[in-house]
Parts: C-alpha cells; sequence; structure tokens
C-alpha cells in the first residue's frame, strides 16, 4: 500500500487498460525501477517509509513549488502562509515590487488600478494573496513569459520560483489550407547531392504556393542524426536523432552557401571532383534503383565543407554568425562539442574516457579548449543549416504560403546522442519509452529513447523543453508533434525488460502544454498533434480546448461508438480542428490501399498476424466501404475502377470535410506505391531510405514531380475545391 502510494505521488501508473474495462497491474519491480529512475528508493519497506517521510516533509516546508504555470482563467492551487510578501520579477528584467498575501482572499480576474497592501503589483496588473483555495489568480493577467516569483515568508524563509504565464490556445491559422506532406530526404532534385535537401525544400515550397496555392509544405524531423562508423551506418530514421535541438547539416545545399563560389585553385578542384562523384550519387539512386546512402552522401558534403571553411567569412557573416553564436550559447556549444568528441571517439559516449561522460566534467572543460577547432566547425554547420532553413521559410512565404514550413518534432532522442549527453540530469537514466501492450499489438512496444524526468524539468522551469521547442519554431509556420500524448503521459519500459512489463508515468500536462502555448505564441506558430492510436480519454478534448490540431487519416475515421461494424464517417461527422490526410509515412500510400498491395508486401516479409486471404478479403470490404461512400457522395464520376479517379476522389472527400489544413502526400500524387517506412521491420525493408517514384516504380526529381500529369490533374482538383477562405 505505501509503494502504491509513493507511486502516486510521484507519477507512476501501478495499473493500466489496455483496452475498455480490463484492467492490468503493473509488476513491483517495475514499479520499483521507474521510482529509482526517479530518485526514489522504494526497494523496501523501510526505504518507502523513509520516502514517504522526505516527501510529506518537502511539500510542508516548500514555499513555493519547483515552478509554477498559469493561463487565463486557470491559477494553480498554492498554500502559502498569512503574511507571506510576495513579488514577481518580470521576464524584461523591470524591478519587481513587494506585497503580502492576505488569508482568505483571491486575485482579481484583470488588471487594477491601484496596489494595496496585500497585494504584488508588476507591469500594471495587480495581483491578490490567496490561501489554500488558490493561487493570485490575477497572476494570469501578467503578460505572457518566463516569469520568475519570490516569496519571503513572516519566518524568514525565501524561495523563488519560475512563473510560466500562457496565453490559453496555441495560434491558429485564420484560413483553411491545403499543402503536401514529404519526406524531404525522398525528394532528390537535378541539384542533390545524392538526398533531397534544403534547396529542393525551398524550391517544392515556393513552387507549390505560386503554382498550386498550396499553403504548406510538411516535412519530416530534420533532427541531427548520431554519426555512423565503419562498423555501424547512421541510423537513417528521422524519429531516432542524436539531438532534437539542431538539424542536420546533411540537408545542406553546398552551392547556396555563400563561400562556396569563392573556392579557388586545388580547393576549387576538389570540390568540383565531389560535386562530380555527388551527381554519379544522384544518378545511381534515380536512375540506377540505388537507395538512399545518408552516409555516402554526407562524406561528400563533409568534405565540401571543410573546403569552404577555409573561405574567410565577410564582415557581414562573419557578425550574423557571432550573433548565432551568442543566441544558441551554451546548448550550441554543448552540441558543437559532442560532435567534435565523437569524431575521436566515437559517438556511444558513456565510453569515453577520463570523465568525458560528464558535460560539466574538468576533463570536459580542458576538452573544450583542446577541441576547440573542430567544435567551432560543427557550430559553423549548425548556423549555414540555421540560414538555409530560414531561407526555405522565406521562400514558402513569399510564395504566399499563409503557413509555409511545417516541421516535425520527434517523440524522443537516441540514448547514445548528443541531448542524451549534455543533458543526463534530465533525461531517465537506463528507460526507454515505448507503447503497452494493446488489440494490435499484444507484446507492446520499445523505441529505444529515454524520457524526460518529468521532475527534473519542473526543477529547471522546463527550460530544456523551452529552449528545444524555441529552436524548433525559428523557422515553422507549424510543428507537429509526434505522438502528442506524451505531454500526458509516456509508457517507460526499464532497461532489459519486456515492452509488457513497463508502466505509465505522467507528465504535468498543464505545464507542458503551457509551455507550448507559449513558445508558439511567441513564434505565431500553429501545432498540430500526432494523436493516432491509443489516445487517453479526455486527451483530445483538452488538446481541442488549447487550440492543438489533431490528425485525421481517412481510412481510421469511423463511427466505433455503434453496434457492429464501424461505419465510415460522413465528411460532415468529422472534427474541424485538425490535419486531414489520406495517409502518412508510417502507412501505405493510397494506390497501395486501393489496390490491397500493401497486404501483399507484409505478407512477403511474414507480418501478418492471421491468415493472407484472410486479412486481404478484410482490406477489401475496408476499402469497398469507403469506396461506395464516395460514390453515393458523387465523389467519384471515373468510377470504383479507375485508381487514378480514385485517388482524386479520397482528396475530393477530404475538401468536403470542415478540416483546418488537408495535407495530401506527395507520393500519393505520382500513384507510388512504397511505403516510406514500414512498422515491424528493420533491416528486411528498406525503411527511411527510398526516393519519390511513379507508379511503376521509377523514381522520380523534383522537375519530373512538378511535370507530372498525374500530380497536376490532381492538385487542379485540390486546388478548384479548396480556395483559400476563412476557416470554420
Amino acid at each position: 500500500m505505501g509503494r502504491a502510494r509513493l507511486a502516486e505521488l510521484h507519477g507512476v501508473a501501478t495499473s493500466y487498460e489496455p483496452a475498455p474495462g480490463r484492467t492490468v497491474q503493473v509488476p513491483e519491480d517495475t514499479v520499483v525501477a521507474v521510482l529509482a529512475a526517479l530518485g526514489v528508493d522504494a526497494s523496501t519497506p523501510e526505504s518507502v517509509r523513509e520516502a514517504l517521510d522526505r516527501h510529506e516533509r518537502r511539500q510542508r516546508d516548500q514555499l513555493l513549488p519547483p515552478c509554477v504555470v498559469v493561463r487565463p482563467g486557470k491559477a494553480p492551487r498554492l498554500s502559502l502562509p498569512e503574511g507571506t510578501a510576495l513579488r514577481v520579477r518580470p521576464e524584461d528584467g523591470a524591478p519587481p515590487t513587494r506585497g503580502r498575501a492576505a488569508a482568505g482572499t483571491r486575485g482579481a480576474d484583470g488588471p487594477l488600478a491601484e496596489p494595496r497592501t496585500d497585494s504584488v503589483h508588476t507591469g500594471g496588473v495587480l495581483t491578490e494573496g490567496a490561501t489554500a483555495d488558490g493561487l493570485l489568480t490575477a497572476l494570469t493577467a501578467l503578460p505572457p513569459g518566463a516569469h520568475t516569483l519570490l516569496a519571503e515568508a513572516p519566518d524568514g524563509r525565501r524561495a523563488t520560483t519560475p512563473l510560466i504565464v500562457a496565453p490559453d490556445r496555441m495560434p491558429l491559422s485564420p484560413v483553411r489550407s491545403h499543402g503536401f506532406l514529404v519526406q524531404l530526404y525522398s525528394l532528390l532534385s537535378a541539384r542533390s547531392w545524392g538526398m533531397g535537401d534544403l534547396g529542393d525544400l525551398a524550391d517544392l515550397a515556393a513552387w507549390s504556393g505560386r503554382a498550386l496555392g498550396a499553403g504548406f509544405v510538411q516535412i519530416n524531423p530534420l533532427h541531427a542524426a548520431v554519426p555512423g562508423t565503419p562498423g555501424a551506418p547512421t541510423d537513417p530514421s528521422p524519429y531516432r536523432p542524436s539531438s532534437r535541438r539542431f538539424p542536420d547539416p546533411v540537408h545542406l545545399r553546398i552551392e547556396d552557401v555563400p563561400e562556396y563560389v569563392q573556392l579557388r585553385g586545388p580547393a576549387r578542384e576538389r570540390a568540383d571532383q565531389l560535386l562530380e562523384a555527388a551527381t554519379a550519387l544522384r544518378t545511381s539512386v534515380l536512375r540506377e534503383g540505388a537507395l538512399i546512402d545518408r552516409d555516402a552522401v554526407w562524406a561528400l558534403k563533409r568534405e565540401a565543407l571543410e573546403l569552404v571553411r577555409t573561405v574567410p567569412l565577410s564582415p557581414g557573416r562573419r557578425a550574423a554568425y557571432c550573433d548565432f553564436l551568442a543566441e544558441r550559447g551554451q546548448a550550441l556549444e554543448d552540441h558543437a562539442l559532442w560532435y567534435a568528441l565523437a569524431e575521436t571517439y566515437g559517438p556511444e559516449w558513456r565510453t569515453w574516457p577520463g570523465g568525458l561522460a560528464d558535460p560539466r566534467s574538468a576533463a570536459t572543460a580542458r576538452a573544450r579548449t583542446e577541441h576547440l577547432d573542430r567544435t567551432d566547425f560543427h557550430c559553423w554547420l549548425a548556423w549555414l543549416t540555421d540560414t538555409q532553413l530560414a531561407a526555405a521559410q522565406r521562400a514558402a512565404l513569399d510564395a504566399g504560403m499563409g503557413i509555409g514550413l511545417v516541421h516535425d518534432l520527434a517523440v524522443g532522442v537516441h540514448p547514445s546522442g548528443a541531448d542524451a549527453w549534455a543533458l543526463q540530469d534530465v533525461f531517465a537514466s537506463g528507460m526507454s519509452i515505448g507503447a503497452p501492450p494493446d488489440a494490435f499489438n499484444s507484446r507492446g512496444q520499445d523505441w529505444g529513447l529515454p524520457p524526460w524526468r518529468p521532475d527534473a524539468l519542473a526543477a529547471t522551469g522546463y527550460a530544456p523543453y523551452r529552449d528545444l521547442l524555441r529552436g524548433l519554431l525559428r523557422h515553422a509556420g507549424a510543428l507537429r508533434i509526434d505522438h502528442v500524448m506524451g505531454l500526458f503521459r509516456l509508457w517507460w519500459v526499464p532497461e532489459g525488460r519486456e515492452p509488457t512489463e513497463g508502466c505509465y508515468v505522467r507528465y504535468d500536462a498543464e505545464a507542458m502544454l503551457g509551455v507550448l502555448a507559449l513558445e508558439a505564441h511567441r513564434a505565431g506558430t500553429v501545432v498540430i498533434g500526432e494523436d493516432l492510436g491509443t489516445v487517453e480519454p479526455g486527451v483530445r478534448e483538452e488538446l481541442e480546448r488549447r487550440g492543438v490540431l489533431g490528425t485525421s487519416v481517412m481510412w481510421f475515421e469511423r463511427n466505433y461508438n455503434g453496434a457492429g461494424a464501424a461505419r465510415p464517417l460522413s465528411p460532415g461527422e468529422w472534427r474541424a480542428d485538425c490535419l486531414a490526410t489520406v495517409t502518412t509515412h508510417d502507412l501505405p500510400s493510397t494506390a497501395a490501399r486501393l489496390t490491397g498491395d500493401h497486404v501483399e508486401l507484409r505478407h512477403r516479409l511474414g507480418l501478418l498476424t492471421r491468415p493472407f486471404a484472410e486479412e486481404r478479403a478484410a482490406d477489401a470490404v475496408e476499402v469497398a466501404e469507403w469506396l461506395a461512400l464516395l460514390g453515393r457522395l458523387g465523389l467519384l464520376p471515373e468510377g470504383p475502377g479507375d485508381e487514378e479517379g480514385a485517388v482524386k476522389a479520397v482528396h475530393r472527400f477530404l475538401l468536403r470535410t470542415p478540416a483546418r489544413m488537408v495535407g495530401v502526400w506527395l507520393p500519393d500524387a505520382v500513384g507510388d506505391r512504397r511505403p516510406q517506412n514500414l512498422p515491424g521491420t528493420w533491416d528486411q525493408y528498406p525503411n527511411w531510405r527510398l526516393p519519390i517514384a511513379d507508379a511503376e516504380g521509377r523514381p522520380m526529381s523534383l522537375e519530373e514531380l512538378v511535370a507530372s500529369p498525374r500530380l497536376r490533374a490532381l492538385m487542379a482538383e485540390v486546388a478548384r475545391l479548396a480556395p483559400r477562405q476563412s476557416a470554420p
């Protein structure tokens, strides 16, 4: 009983429901292991009692919690001794003013003209004291920002804590819009060095905005990857990065770096040779059936960049670089140092010698000086990538896009990567996130990504989370958050255990959403949550209240509440606050879904959980139900036997829904049958390494995509049915 209480106090669930009405108890040793990862010893009855006593003393003695998050109409409850003096230090550095908390009073809901003796006055807003009934509700009227709350009790105790004042909702686009969804690496042009790059992204955005009236382009995460080694190539998955705080320079368009054209002599000759090699690499992918080889691309680009770095920056460029260094600060220095050290010792930082595994050790401090040149090289790469991302977003907005680039935030980071090294204090050691067993996967999932520690995040005032979001939103019109349910809870799996032996750990969703709203508000960025799969009751409703758009995939949009088989939802039954798509990078292409090719693929790879004939028949029934609905709605004039017409029809359907955003999977526009990622496979399928191809499997360049009659016909239908108009 004591251990269960201790787990509850730290947000660790001791049971879960894999299906409605069915409860599964979490193993005791899992609870012990997870609590240990949170710094709590629950291994014996004595240690449990001591931990409970410590928690009680801490709650009794602390004047302020580790962090306070407020928003309009939502102030957290907080107990303060009567007579406690309170101050707010504004984020802008203005001096705070003093007041006192009064027993039995509550703050005003808005600004008042004159401060009283029982109040705190700052920034023109009067806030009054509170008892256990609630916290100074007038704090919610402060301007959004990361302020500081200070308290001094009558007995002399003093405390300070971060005060996050957040907007109530995320920004929303004022117009309905449509756009492409694409995995950037798969989008090769005549100028690519073997994989799609930021120049290709800018071109796609500029063309689709101007020629098709598109409002956005959504891309895969561009996070920095763990570098490959001779025996271990780089993991091509964009969802298992080294760092989510900085983009990967493999996406650079080398020729667009201004100093590239200034290369002379032997450096120019070598650069030209590298360009020839890149041309051959691109040709092998587009014309010879080769897979995208990220390591081969980076080897060429890296050598070219080493040459480019020998060209001095102009005074203006040098000043811009220095501004970037100052703005990104310690986070950038740590990131670059990790990559510099990985060049010498390999990426597995836990095996680094002489104290280097600790980013704050004396040995690491010396390494910062010893590896100064290589650290600066990786800082420079981050700056170059940032400037090209900015250029791509400018190209999108200049083309008339209302949103522009939609970036993607992966749910976690590689345990051996730069973020896991630099931010060790806020990651749970020995833990991995995943998913519990459910009706679709009886074994559960282990994603191999360490989770944030909710207690450590709160203790820092959510600074690592704020910095992460701020970096991602620098050049984004919208942000997609993978597995957005992770803002509420995550499934933790102790190292060495099966996913079935994990448990849920809860996060402070009010704080996580508040920080997200604050940073999105500052950047003017729309937020999209990937909320597919098992979602805890109430989560979608709360996300909708806070202005986070959901993700609605057509094949999954059915009425599951009635008796019998779930029927497809009609357009009017769809939610408005969502990004509506037919498919995603983890699902079959529309052509493969319509023809049943995706079932045959999974059968060949041994991924089916029931006989092939049974699976194929069930899939055919689902497709037939949708085609029948499309026919009844008059959206399939070409007839059900016309594949290209059916692809148009499903997009006509999406445009009948009230969805704020409608996404077209770019490979769908040319009939590509191959998924970019096939969950449940590793080396059995070339995940994350395929270029976009036509219906016959022939890879297509960006120039060929733009000229494709099939793509133009589909997008003409989309543009005709989706004129720019006010959102619902």
